[in-house]
Formats: C-alpha cells, structure tokens, sequence
C-alpha cells in the first residue's frame, strides 16, 4: 500500500537539506518548490517504479533505502546500487526508467511532477548545478563500484561497504557514533557478489580485531576509522605504492 503525506514539511527542515537536489536554493527557489513537491511512502519490499515505466515524477528519498535492479529475461538479478536519503530518481530529459527501484525499507520520497520540475532546471541554475554534481558524484560511485567487484579481496569489499554507510549517514557539523546496516546480510551479499557465510566471516573479523563494534545484527558503531580505510584497501593519498 502507498499514501500522500499530507504533511506540509518546510524545505528549509528537510532532514536531508545539505545534500539534497535543493542543496544550493535560496529561500526564494525553496518557496518554488515547496509548491511543487508531495511526498508518498511505500512499506519495505513494495517496488516504487519499474523498468520502463514511463517517468511521470522525480524524487528525492528523505528517509529510508531503496535498491537498483537489473533483471534479465531469463529471470537473473542482480542488484546494481542502493539509493540511501538525498539520492535523486529520474533524468531531465528522459522518459522511462531505466532500473527497477525498490523500497528495501520503509521509504518516503518527495516528488516532483516531471514537467514542472524540468522548467525549474532550465530556469534555476542552482538546480541545475546541483544536478551535475551529483550525476558526476554517480558517475564516481560507478567507477569505485566497477573496482570492488572486478578487483578487491572479501575483506574489502566488507570495509568499503561500511565506509559507504558511514560517509552517507554523517550529516556536517556532527559527530553521528551509530549508524545502520541498511540491508540483512543476505541483501549484502548478493549487493557485494560474495557468500553469507564470507560476509558473516569478514564482520566477525574486523569486530575482533577492534576495527568495528556491533551493537545487534543490524547496529554498529566504527571504533578505528584509520583501520577500517586501511581494510579497504583503498590508496590513502594516492601516491605510488611500491
């Protein structure tokens, strides 16, 4: 089941504001889309929108985690991103969708009808930026993405993993301690191409080791930041290794 929010939230206390597609507005362009926005919500495991839907909104998720999927025609699926709060649905200028999304947990979303919403890119270039910046930032993830898979170790991928969570739930200003698996580890298995078993392994070593400490299965808390980019086996400063 779904349902309109009938709560009219100001945008200037939207819990996702600094990094939101309305990062950049002022107070004027704020007001603009204030009229424009409604926010609908879908209960964990309910699919949002379809491979080839025609797009008729654009969202930003306020709350919640939601999953990009590819299917193929023989009925294989493979998980190809997580959507977490202030990640943005749909392209100006394009028509369908190109994966399925669908809510892994409980998600609200907060939509703008495509037409009126594809005036304001045109007209507001704060927007516009915006939408650049974060297209690019994708375009990151894509990359960093193409290297966890083709290339790094179980370990890694467990600690890359976690650093992504870290990285997107810490708001600026604050210091959060706890954050969330967003998926069971059965999800983050097939998220990450390895094992339940290997994934269970992989966290139990960095917990003995000190790196991370859980407080349930689904709560954690990072206590060796430095451990943990070290477990990724990402370049620090990106000099030569030898």
């Amino acid at each position: 089941m779904t349902f309109v929010l009938n709560q009219r939230e100001k945008c200037g206390d939207c819990p996702i504001r600094h990094r939101a597609i309305c990062a950049r507005c002022d107070e004027d362009e704020l007001l603009v889309l204030e009229g424009m926005k409604s926010y609908q919500t879908f209960e964990a495991g309910q699919p949002i929108i379809w491979r080839g839907d025609d797009l008729t909104h654009f969202a930003s998720l306020v709350t919640g985690i939601a999953s990009l999927t590819r299917t193929l025609e023989d009925g294989r699926t493979q998980m190809v991103g997580l959507l977490l709060p202030s990640d943005f649905i749909g392209r100006p200028g394009r028509e369908t969708v190109e994966f399925d999304v669908t809510a892994v947990t409980d998600v609200t979303l907060c939509r703008f009808q495509r037409r009126p919403f594809e005036g304001l890119v045109e007209r507001v270039p704060h927007i516009s930026q915006r939408m650049m910046e974060m297209a690019l930032d994708e375009l990151n993830a894509a990359r960093e993405w193409m290297v966890l898979l083709g290339r790094k170790t179980a370990r890694e991928k467990i600690a890359t993993f976690l650093q992504m969570i870290v990285r997107r739930e810490t708001v600026p200003s604050q210091n959060v301690q706890d954050h969330k698996l967003p998926l069971t580890r059965e999800e983050i298995a097939n998220f990450l191409g390895l094992t339940l078993e290997t994934i269970s392994r992989q966290l139990s070593a960095l917990k003995k080791e000190g790196v991370v400490e859980f407080i349930d299965r689904r709560h954690f808390r990072i206590k060796d930041m430095n451990a943990l980019h070290m477990a990724s086996g990402d370049d620090a400063d990106g000099g030569v290794i030898v």
